[in-house]
């Protein structure tokens, strides 16, 4: 049997170096959330989550640097240039390990940023016998008996923090304002609008937050010429918006909005659902939830429009 050739490369070139290199990408910004239980930790991270950060939540120090390699060198990487990781008590053995991770990934030339979230003693007391849980570090003793400890724990990490937030005070959307505050520059404060039109005849879209009703308007179904279009065709759609009061009914509909998706906002609600009806979800509802859709974006909302029921007939 004839054995296969060996495989070469090119004269003066190490068989090494003509091996494929996974890219290395640029690194991540790494954000570590730590501090007080009961202090907000958990709240930050979702609000970091819901702009679009990478949250990995109490993980063990030794795993973050593992974390931020795959980052910069896997496929994960392309999409997760910022990291947010909580470690804090719960980790308990593992929690020691933090401060030399740190030190490390500094010295790599990682980005890093540590977010210390804090309360008062009382506040803290208070916000576990809410909940009726047991702090981590109390064991058999008392909750305030916990909360010296980890104070204890934590007075060097503190120390290091970039930024520490006291939540005393503060009620959930207050801390989602200061936590966006850090991470300013990162990500717009924008409220993500999805406009879908539907037919009444199968039903009110389940997660619509506003529910405009356009059977007020001629129906194009009755048109020979129109029935087969739908309200994304041009016919269609002229006809729709030259009806008397629809243009109207447009434009006021959406400066109505405007201060309801401002008070969304303030709010902390990111993502509100506007769904367009008219019978069937072919026509008049198409075309008014276009038209609604562009004025919103014009007036720097984003925008999302979604026809749910268009082909069902």
């Amino acid at each position: 049997m004839k054995e296969p050739s060996p495989i070469t490369v090119p004269s003066g070139i190490p068989a090494l170096e003509a091996a494929a290199e996974a890219p290395v990408l640029e690194q991540p910004e790494v954000l570590v959330i730590t501090g007080m239980s009961g202090a907000g930790r958990s709240r930050s991270a979702a609000v970091l989550e819901d702009l679009g950060w990478y949250v990995v939540d109490n993980l063990p120090a030794q795993m973050l640097t593992h974390l931020v390699g795959m980052l910069t060198s896997g496929p994960v990487g392309e999409g997760a240039r910022r990291l947010a990781a909580v470690i804090d008590v719960r980790a308990r053995e593992y929690f020691d390990a933090l401060e030399g991770v740190l030190e490390q990934l500094r010295g790599s030339g990682v980005e890093l940023r540590i977010l210390f979230l804090d309360s008062s003693d009382e506040v803290l007391v208070r916000r576990f016998e809410q909940v009726r849980r047991p702090h981590p570090l109390q064991g058999e003793g008392r909750i305030l008996d916990g909360i010296t400890r980890e104070r204890q724990l934590l007075s060097a990490l503190r120390e290091q923090a970039d930024t520490i937030i006291d939540t005393s005070d503060l009620n959930v959307h207050d801390l989602a304002r200061q936590v966006r505050a850090v991470v300013a520059g990162d990500h717009e404060d924008v409220l993500h609008v999805s406009v879908v039109s539907f037919g009444f005849k199968y039903g009110i879209p389940l997660d619509a937050d506003h529910v405009v009703d356009v059977r007020f308007l001629a129906n194009p179904y009755w048109i020979s010429e129109l029935r087969h279009l739908s309200g994304r065709d041009a016919p269609v759609r002229d006809y729709v918006l030259g009806r008397p009061g629809a243009l109207v009914f447009v434009e006021r509909y959406v400066d109505a909005l405007e201060p309801v998706l401002s008070g969304y906002l303030q709010e902390e609600k990111r993502y509100v659902t506007v769904a367009v009806g008219c019978t069937g979800g072919k026509h008049r509802s198409v075309a008014i939830s276009e038209a609604i859709g562009a004025r919103l974006r014009d007036r720097g909302h984003r925008v999302q429009v979604t026809a749910r029921d268009l082909g069902k007939e």
